[in-house]
């Protein structure tokens, strides 16, 4: 349950409007509960979902890499909400099966891909530890190059403000949807 209530579509103001109709027309083509919790501040909605844009779709990272390290970071804050959407789109971006249920289960995937390895030990050891060791970094930094890495560090980091946002606020799940994953403090 939303411990703020969503904005209502139909009484968003000016401000409000223009963001929600800018999120409608981009490339996910829905507003989700996610984004109209947002919209109580436009400005940070507006803001926080163009980084979001560029940071799923536009960066130098493959889809199944992206998209690894939205699930690492959703199973890290048990962000069911965000692990409910990007179940998906790992599937669609070519990540295993066996990987998704591997991080969902918590337990350390059987890699075949070295990428996929780096980005799922680089994600882990910056939640986990608060820092990456050198070993990890720089294997990282071999796949990724210095654009990758930095794209990579500030997609975990988006994902843990997504997260955040979703677990504080109680965004609810689409009805219908069964968690993931166990309540975030359990």
């Amino acid at each position: 349950m939303s411990r703020i209530p969503l904005p209502e579509e139909d009484q968003l103001d000016d401000a409000q409007r223009r963001v929600y109709d800018d999120i409608k027309a981009g490339r996910r083509g829905a507003v989700l509960d996610l984004f109209m919790m947002l919209l109580h501040s436009p400005e940070l909605a507006d803001r926080a979902q163009r980084l979001g844009v560029f940071l799923r779709y536009e960066t130098s990272l493959p889809t199944r890499l992206s998209e690894l390290a939205v699930l690492t970071t959703a199973k890290h804050w048990s962000s069911s909400y965000e692990w409910h959407f990007h179940e998906k789109e790992a599937l669609a971006g070519g990540l295993a099966a066996h990987i998704i249920a591997a991080v969902r289960s918590g337990n350390a995937p059987d890699f075949a891909n070295a990428d996929e390895a780096a980005v799922y030990a680089y994600t882990r050891e910056t939640l986990t530890n608060k820092h990456a060791s050198d070993e990890t970094y720089n294997s990282a930094l071999a796949l990724f190059g210095n654009a990758g890495m930095v794209e990579l560090t500030c997609l975990i980091g988006y994902y843990c403000m997504i997260a955040l946002t979703l677990n504080e606020h109680g965004v609810p799940l689409p009805e219908g949807a069964e968690p993931a994953l166990p309540p975030p403090g359990s």
